[in-house]
């Protein structure tokens, strides 16, 4: 069963348009901001001109937009002057340095790093869940979540609507690009040195990911949960509106190069059906349903990557739930390089700028 596709805008719909926006693209010579500007173009985003920008030791590369080579500036002030969107994936730092320059010069700006998640005059936005946040935006920010919680707010958001969630339940089962390009060539080199027999490097990888499973997040010592793991829990909530939900996640990166993976379990105040939510689901806008698991039929990353849509299959009743509570059980698969942080972004402007 497949269905709930996102409809991707046409070109004829864009040639009709008459404005057209000035867009930067910060941090756009790495695997986010190159998807970022695939995307663009993908959707057929009106731009006028396309700015890219990062640190000045990329300062010169050659990006691709619009079937032309675009050359890579130095991320600067006057970088922004007459940018009227800018899309930010260059970490933290840079960030909290420049997304406020940004603003400051009439830019919409997307960061989608995790510097402004949780600041209360910043609106945590996944558009499918609640696109009218990013409408008051004090700062003039708007902040993508976290990868692994655009792709569980998607799938979650129907269901939370028609039976209101109390409780959830997450693995998760990331793939390693979510970490960056230096990451992706480390597991690729570990992969030959373990099928070759020779000693195995990290590279760039915090431990040996090939033929193995890694659990290498910054740790809370207060806590003991992984800041990705925490991101999950406040995130959530901060998306929901709702700082009653619980959270209880485990995040695990896997030697899967793109698309995470979500085994959820959810807890619920009121009763639903297997067959509610699937029809739920077939009907949620960003999903794709894919459960048939008797006939095999449910959602790997290999399905995901590339794809706008969540990916929702293996729907079923928690059989663990204590008597009288009501309970799912459901796998979500997502890109996490598109749908988890650069389609996130570009959508983000398509609904405020242009009523998509």
């Amino acid at each position: 069963m497949r269905s709930g596709l996102t409809r991707r805008p046409t070109a004829v719909y864009t040639r009709a348009m008459t404005r057209r926006f000035k867009v930067a693209v910060v941090g756009a010579t790495g695997l986010v901001g190159r998807e970022m500007l695939r995307t663009l173009e993908e959707r057929a985003f009106p731009v006028s001109e396309i700015v890219p920008l990062a640190s000045p030791r990329s300062a010169g590369m050659l990006v691709r937009f619009a079937g032309a080579d675009v050359e890579v500036q130095p991320v600067s002030e006057a970088a922004f002057e007459g940018v009227e969107v800018a899309l930010f994936s260059a970490g933290a730092g840079p960030s909290r340095e420049w997304c406020p320059v940004a603003a400051k010069a009439g830019a919409l700006v997307v960061d989608n790093s995790s510097a402004w998640r949780m600041d209360p005059d910043v609106p945590l936005c996944v558009p499918e869940v609640n696109l009218d946040a990013a409408r008051t935006r004090p700062k003039g920010i708007i902040a993508n979540p976290n990868c692994s919680t655009i792709q569980l707010v998607v799938a979650l958001k129907p269901l939370h609507d028609a039976a209101k969630i109390t409780r959830i339940f997450v693995a998760t089962y990331q793939a390693v690009s979510g970490a960056g390009a230096g990451a992706v060539a480390s597991l690729e080199a570990q992969q030959r040195q373990l099928a070759a027999g020779q000693p195995i490097e990290r590279g760039a990888l915090p431990g040996i990911l090939a033929g193995n499973l890694l659990m290498s997040w910054k740790v809370d010592p207060a806590t003991l949960y992984q800041e990705e793991e925490l991101k999950m829990i406040y995130e959530t909530r901060k998306i929901f509106g709702d700082d009653t939900i619980r959270v209880s996640p485990t995040t695990v990166r896997v030697p899967v190069v793109n698309g995470h993976s979500e085994a959820v379990t959810i807890e619920t105040e009121r009763a639903i059906s297997p067959e509610q939510a699937r029809a739920l689901l077939a009907l949620a806008p960003g999903v794709e349903l894919m459960d048939d698991f008797a006939q095999g039929i449910y959602p790997q990353p290999r399905d995901a990557s590339g794809k706008d849509a969540v990916l929702v299959g293996r729907i079923r009743d928690d059989l663990g739930r204590a008597p009288g509570a009501h309970g799912l059980s459901l796998w979500i698969v997502g890109d996490n390089l598109r749908k988890g942080a650069a389609l996130n972004a570009v959508q983000i402007a398509e609904g405020l700028l242009l009523g998509r």
